[in-house]
This record gives C-alpha cells, sequence and structure tokens, in this order.
C-alpha cells in the first residue's frame, strides 16, 4: 500500500487550510442510515442466495483445486434494489477433519486496489497449513479489482509508459507538467466511471464484506486484512461489531479521521527515509559482497551514479530514473528484495545492465493490472476525505517534507496528486471506535520499523479498538509480517485463528533474520540457493 501513516511526523500538516478543503455533501447522516439500511437488505439477500462455486475463469490462472464464484453487491447501498455488482470470490476447502472446521476465513491484502483471489493458493505453504486444515481459505477480489466490475482511468499502455524521470528536487516547469498530467487523470476516472465513481469507498469495500459474509453463510466473520485491508476492516469492526469472530489487522493504516488520507501519505513519505537507510546501512555492511561502498553515505553515493547515468541513457531504453526508484521502493517494504537490489545495482556499476532492466523495466502483459490497480487506488483515497484542492498547500508540504525525507516525498506526492482535482463529492470518514466489550479480542500485528504503515498506526488502532492486541516485532521492517518469517509471530497468529488465545494485553518478537548477502557470481555457481523474492 502507498499511503499510511504515523501521526504527528510532519509538523507542516499543522498549518493545513481548511477552506482549500473539499467538504462531503449535506446530509450525510440521512445517507448512511439509508446504507444501512441498504447493508442489511444487500446481506439478507446474499445469504439466502449463497455463492455458486464452480470451476474458475481462466483469467484468474488459479489450479483446479481451487473453486471460484460471484456476489452481487449493490452499487449504491442507499438503494439497495438499484444496480448490482458482482464481485469474484475464491475459496479453498478446509483441509482437515469435519470436528476441526471453523468456517471461512477471508483475507485482503490492502492496496486499495489489491486482489486474494490468489490466498488460498497459501493453503500449501507451511505457515499456513495449520490455519487452512481448520477454515476455508477465501479470497475476492473488491469492488473496481479486477473483474469485480473493473474501474479504469487511462488507457494501460500509456500507464506503464517508459522510460520516466524521477527528479529529487522537481523544477517548477516539470510541477507544472505533473499537475496538468493529475487533472487529466482525474478527468478521465470520471469519463470512464461516470456517476459510478463516486461509490468506490472504504464505507462500501467494508460494506461488500458484510454482504460477503452473508453470502458465505457465515454468522460471524473470520478476516484478515493487511495494510490498506487494515482501514476498512477497522471501519467493519465499527459498523458491524456484533458480527466479528476472529479479525487479524496486520500493518496498520492510522485510522484517525484527520489523517485520512493526505496526512497518512506525507507520514508515510518521512517513515521511508529512515526504511532506506536501514537498506543502504545493511547494502554497506555487506561491501564484500556488493562493492556499493562500505557507509551508507556512499551506498547512496553509488545510487545516484546510477540515477545520473540512467537519466543519460536509459537501461534497454526501458529503465530510466523514474523505473530505478520504483523498483528500489521495494526494498522499504520488504527486505526480502534487499540481494537481488543490490545485485542488480553492483551489476551495473560494473558494466552488466541485465539485472537492473528485468527487475525495473515494465512489463507490457501487467500494464492492464497495474492501471486497474492504481485506478481503484485513486478513487478510493480521493472519495474517502477531503483533500487540499490548492497546488499551494501540496507544494509548501511536500517541499518542506522533501528536505528531511527525499526518498519518496514528491513520487508519493504525484501519485496522489489527481486527489486535488477530484471530480466526485468527497466524503467525512467514520470514526473508528468500539466500546470495550462490543468487539470479541482482536490481533494487530506491526512490525516496528515499517515504512508503509509506520509503528504509530498500530498503537493508535490499539486504542481505538477496545480489548485489541498488539503484537510487535520489534527492530523489523517487513511490511505485512502475518504468515511471513517470523515463527513467533506466525505462533501468535495461529494460536488466535485456531484457538481464540492472545496475550493479555499485548507482545513482543525479535526479529526475523536479516537477508543473506548472495552476490550473482555465488548464485550462478551454487545452483541450490533459494531465490530472493
Amino acid at each position: 500500500m502507498r499511503a499510511v501513516a504515523k501521526y504527528g511526523a510532519v509538523t507542516s500538516l499543522g498549518s493545513l487550510v481548511l477552506s482549500a478543503l473539499v467538504v462531503a455533501p449535506a446530509g450525510g447522516a440521512t445517507t448512511a442510515s439509508a446504507a444501512s439500511h441498504g447493508t442489511a437488505v444487500a446481506a439478507a439477500r446474499a445469504a439466502a442466495a449463497g455463492i455458486a462455486f464452480g470451476r474458475c475463469a481462466e483469467a484468474e490462472m488459479l489450479p483446479d483445486s481451487i473453486q471460484c464464484g460471484t456476489v452481487k453487491v449493490p452499487l449504491d447501498y442507499a438503494e439497495p434494489a438499484g444496480r448490482q455488482i458482482e464481485l469474484t470470490v475464491s475459496r479453498g476447502k478446509a483441509t482437515g477433519k469435519p470436528a476441526e472446521y471453523q468456517g471461512a476465513f477471508i483475507y485482503n491484502p490492502g492496496g486499495p486496489g489489491a486482489s486474494s483471489m490468489y490466498f488460498p493458493m497459501a493453503a500449501a505453504l507451511p505457515e499456513w497449513k495449520g490455519i487452512a486444515r481448520a477454515y476455508d481459505i477465501v479470497g475476492y477480489s473488491p469492488r473496481g479489482v479486477g473483474r469485480s466490475a473493473p474501474l479504469s482511468c487511462i488507457a494501460p499502455a500509456d500507464f506503464l509508459k517508459a522510460p520516466t524521470p524521477a527528479p529529487v528536487q522537481p523544477s517548477p516547469s516539470y510541477k507544472q507538467e505533473r499537475i496538468a498530467q493529475a487533472k487529466a487523470y482525474a478527468q478521465g476516472c470520471a469519463r470512464n466511471a461516470g456517476q459510478s465513481l463516486r461509490h468506490y469507498t472504504s464505507l462500501n469495500n467494508a460494506r461488500d464484506l458484510e454482504v460477503l459474509r452473508a453470502a458465505l453463510g457465515e454468522q460471524k466473520l473470520n478476516f484478515m486484512g493487511a495494510s490498506y485491508g487494515t482501514y476498512f476492516g477497522a471501519l467493519y469492526a465499527t459498523l458491524f461489531p456484533s458480527h466479528v469472530r476472529r479479525m487479524v489487522f496486520d500493518s496498520v493504516v492510522n485510522p484517525a479521521t484527520e489523517q485520512i488520507w493526505y496526512r497518512n501519505n506525507l507520514d508515510q513519505s518521512f517513515a521511508f527515509e529512515s526504511r532506506w537507510a536501514d537498506f543502504r546501512a545493511w547494502v554497506a555492511k555487506h561491501d564484500k559482497t556488493y562493492h556499493l561502498g562500505a557507509t551508507p553515505e556512499a551506498v547512496a553515493r553509488s545510487y545516484e551514479r546510477v540515477r545520473a547515468r540512467l537519466a543519460e541513457k536509459p537501461a534497454g531504453g526501458k529503465v530510466g530514473p523514474g523505473e530505478l526508484h520504483a523498483a528500489f521502493l521495494a526494498v522499504g517494504y520488504y527486505d526480502g528484495y534487499w540481494t537481488r537490489r543490490a545485485d542488480a545495482l553492483s551489476e551495473y556499476l560494473k558494466g552488466n545492465a541485465k539485472p537492473l532492466i528485468d527487475q525495473a523495466a515494465p512489463e507490457a502483459a501487467e500494464a492492464r493490472e497495474a492501471e486497474n490497480g492504481q485506478a481503484v487506488y485513486t478513487a478510493v483515497e480521493c472519495n474517502d476525505a477531503p483533500w487540499p484542492t490548492d497546488w499551494k498547500v501540496w507544494d509548501r508540504d511536500n517541499s518542506a517534507l522533501a528536505r528531511k525525507a527525499p526518498f519518496e516525498t514528491w513520487d508519493n506526492a504525484w501519485m496522489n496528486l489527481p486527489c486535488a482535482f477530484w471530480p466526485a463529492p468527497r466524503q467525512q470518514p467514520l470514526e473508528v471506535r468500539t466500546q470495550r466489550g462490543a468487539l470479541p479480542p482482536v490481533l494487530i500485528l506491526a512490525a516496528q520499523r515499517d515504512a508503509a504503515t509506520p509503528y504509530k498506526g498500530a498503537l493508535e488502532l490499539t486504542r481505538r479498538l477496545k480489548g485489541s492486541v498488539l503484537i510487535t516485532e520489534e527492530k523489523a521492517g517487513t511490511h505485512g509480517i502475518g504468515g511471513g518469517d517470523n515463527k513467533c509471530v506466525n505462533g501468535y497468529l495461529e494460536d488466535y485463528l485456531l484457538h481464540g488465545k492472545t496475550p493479555v494485553r499485548r507482545a513482543s518478537c525479535a526479529p526475523h533474520p536479516e537477508p543473506d548477502p548472495v552476490s550473482l557470481d555465488r548464485r550462478a555457481a551454487s545452483p541450490r540457493l533459494p531465490h530472493a523474492v
């Protein structure tokens, strides 16, 4: 996910001008009441209809062991008898004995704009086998994603045009170019989606989850949301607390209403600077393998040399500074990328551009999915909340932030800038909060140095969902830790999902091991070595 946060990290936000925000139209309470009634109607209808699971469409590229189906939800919950859209759903049946069965377990990987149709395949992984014995493993494509009433804003071929620039200190003329692109993008979303554009929201994603629960025949929800999935999962917990059985929040979006979404994005950019420093420190520690510099500063200079060369001559005609940055942004999310990215940088400086091209060049075959994911991301975040509509606010805040955190700041700003010119009405975010006893215990997982969803978000959600329990992976920064490399975290996750057990308040796990540096030469000479992510 590209838009999540740590409260209060960027002091310049205190001067945000309220008059620069677009606010939701009057009549919000009436609309919310109608949507609440509409959700109950849609859920009852889905419970009666169920889901006719069968062979998956070829486009899903899933094995025969997984079944697929669809569930109908209202485009507009205020009009449950109006236009319906279909969400695609996948399921892998529980593998254990009947006495072990605990129902359906739904997963969302975040985004906004990501699908979990692949998720039933996780049942074969060692970390998930125990859970898969007890639960039907269920994935789905949220509204707008994949084949679920897909949303598009521009031609996919235009979305992945390369090479692209990525100036750390954009000039006034470059800023004007990006403003024009953001306006055109917002207009494209409106032109393609029409009146339906306003209905791609986090609140509707939470309502869709309630309808999916009912369609699966479940009286109560078993759900795990990662990244953005924690935000609409928290909305679900606020709207339907009595319908929750087991709920896991993994890598948590700060749900405070004032954070959604402009401030969360600034806080994320600030946090990425520290994670970028973690990567450079690791590379420096392994200078004998990568020869990129024995200090983090020296590694940074190596990276800048590559950026400068790519600006003059893109690698393979496709990898310029923009593609380089996008590839290396991944190291802030997952340290599983560290070895491959360091290899690619090292090899490029030795005259071998192929690894960098392989890892950074956009793939035409991925253009449609990538454009669709970006369209849904933009629509949901722009619709969810007020955004500054005055470019001077964006310029002031991001210019100030870029002086402290240059690595992601402007790239993140350009990604979200269509929200300044968004044509659909904005909502006021729902206050995420439950009273003690309203929810059963829920599990919150967070890595202490996560940049995509900074740790303060997990602390904030823990305060707001009374009775929730926080598990922290100390001194680690991988984004999404449940079912990953940390056996301690996985133990808490399995205890909770299989037995409903949680620590009394909170617990900590030592960090998972750092990646083992593997040079391309060593990898070629040792084919038994596992491939990095």
